[in-house]
């Protein structure tokens, strides 16, 4: 048992691995944030994926975060490539098959409030370097929320749908909140906050 449990919210910057332990080349949360050495995170968040990231050295709070038994939601801002329309959208909420390290699955389905198509742009920084547009192709911006984590999910399951992400900010983790921090901001939290990342 950690002599003091702590908990931490980072806003994971784009291009930075979840991992304190160095890779060449590339950057790691021991670039970006200081907190004790038993402190991990809960979950990960992929190199180009960004935004809200939970570390804590309370084992507890990662076992009911990852467990898949307690389907907790993560919410996320996925840019993609076109202009996204209602009818695309149904086969996600219906469960659509994907590859995850060359096996077939099929997401669960979703309620039919856990995707919108966002009529502006999320309140969110600019992203560094920025996404690289092509003129002729229109961007669409959606907002969903998905009780799984498997590897690369929302890259896979939009690209099945014909719309390929060209930006993924998570912004909430059950009712934890990313807020209006920036990229690269940390910042240490109470118990009772932390908890709220179980709150449905």
């Amino acid at each position: 048992m950690p002599e003091k449990l702590r908990y931490y919210i980072l806003y994971k910057p784009y291009r930075v691995l979840c991992q304190f332990s160095p890779s060449p080349g590339k950057l790691t949360l021991a670039d970006v944030l200081r907190v004790p050495e038993d402190v991990y995170p809960v979950g990960r968040l992929d190199y180009e994926s960004e935004g809200l990231l939970l570390l804590t050295n309370d084992k507890r709070l990662h076992t009911q975060l990852l467990h898949p038994h307690f389907a907790h939601p993560r919410a996320y801002w996925v840019q993609v490539e076109g202009e996204i329309t209602p009818e695309a959208i149904v086969p996600l909420y219906q469960g659509i098959v994907i590859r995850i390290k060359r096996k077939t699955y099929r997401t669960l389905p979703l309620p039919v409030d856990a995707i919108q198509l966002l009529n502006e742009p999320p309140p969110v920084p600019e992203r560094h370097p920025p996404i690289r547009y092509r003129r002729h192709i229109p961007t669409s911006w959606i907002s969903i929320r998905l009780y799984e984590g498997k590897y690369h999910q929302i890259r896979k399951m939009m690209a099945a749908t014909g719309y390929p992400v060209l930006r993924l900010i998570r912004y909430a983790i059950g009712q934890l909140q990313l807020g209006s921090m920036k990229p690269g901001e940390y910042r240490e939290i109470a118990y009772q906050q932390a908890w709220l990342a179980l709150q449905t």
